[in-house]
């Protein structure tokens, strides 16, 4: 299912209910919030450090990142987020930005107004909670790839990706059978598990000798579910899904 076929509220109903369990009325109140839709180029900024944005920004369509520069330049991505996503959240209570927010492939994005989201929390204060455990949920997924980067191998790293972004994608029905779409260089791909891009090509070459994923096209093919999760130790507790959205 391409995300271009969902209407921006619809992606938030699905992503906030694979969080939170939502009734009729709370889907009616993210249905009338207003979204100014806007479409941008690979590598276009979407917020930088030091802003102070007074929006949100929900991806709608292809993937973004949030990253920091060493004071050399180099670049670490430190979290992707799939359509359906709210990546700068906290801009709703922390003023300034602290990290740099860019897509990394074709984007459609939709920005919502602070006033907006602000009002809908007040009059809906379960939507403030669920909005409050998907900041949460993001800080969760943080510590589980600080746990990647300091202490598994790069095989399991790239693994272990595969499986989070497989499982994402699914809770918003954005992921077919064992396929998802995967809009990333193999450079993009080492600035988020902190290797060289030739290492990248390496690990991904035994995964597939293995028979573990097929990877064409800036596609993803897993080949065998239960044998990745396993290379990956991937445990999708940290991801807070409802049950059954795991």
């Amino acid at each position: 299912m391409n995300a271009e076929t969902y209407l921006p509220d619809t992606l938030m109903i699905r992503k906030l209910g694979s969080l939170f369990p939502l009734d009729e009325e709370e889907r009616q109140a993210l249905r009338d919030l207003p979204v100014q839709v806007a479409r941008l180029k690979p590598d276009q900024s979407v917020v930088q450090i030091g802003d102070r944005p007074r929006q949100c920004c929900l991806v709608l369509a292809g993937l973004t990142c949030v990253y920091k520069l060493s004071y050399e330049g180099r670049r670490q991505i430190m979290a992707l987020h799939v359509p359906g996503d709210m990546p700068d959240l906290q801009s709703l209570h922390l003023e300034v930005m602290d990290s740099s927010i860019a897509s990394l492939s074709p984007c459609t994005v939709g920005f919502i107004q602070h006033a907006d989201l602000r009002r809908m929390c007040e009059r809906h204060l379960r939507l403030a909670s669920a909005l409050w455990r998907e900041t949460l949920v993001d800080a969760s997924i943080y510590r589980e790839w600080l746990l990647s980067i300091g202490q598994r191998d790069a095989y399991t790293r790239m693994a272990h990706l595969l499986c989070e972004l497989m499982v994402r994608l699914k809770a918003v029905g954005l992921a077919e059978e064992d396929t998802f779409d995967l809009p990333m260089s193999q450079h993009e791909l080492a600035d988020v598990i902190g290797i060289s891009a030739v290492h990248v090509s390496r690990t991904l070459q035994a995964l597939r000798a293995d028979g573990l994923v097929q990877s064409r096209k800036m596609k993803v093919t897993i080949l065998d579910w239960e044998k990745l999760k396993q290379a990956g130790e991937f445990d999708p507790l940290y991801l807070h899904l409802r049950r059954g959205e795991a």
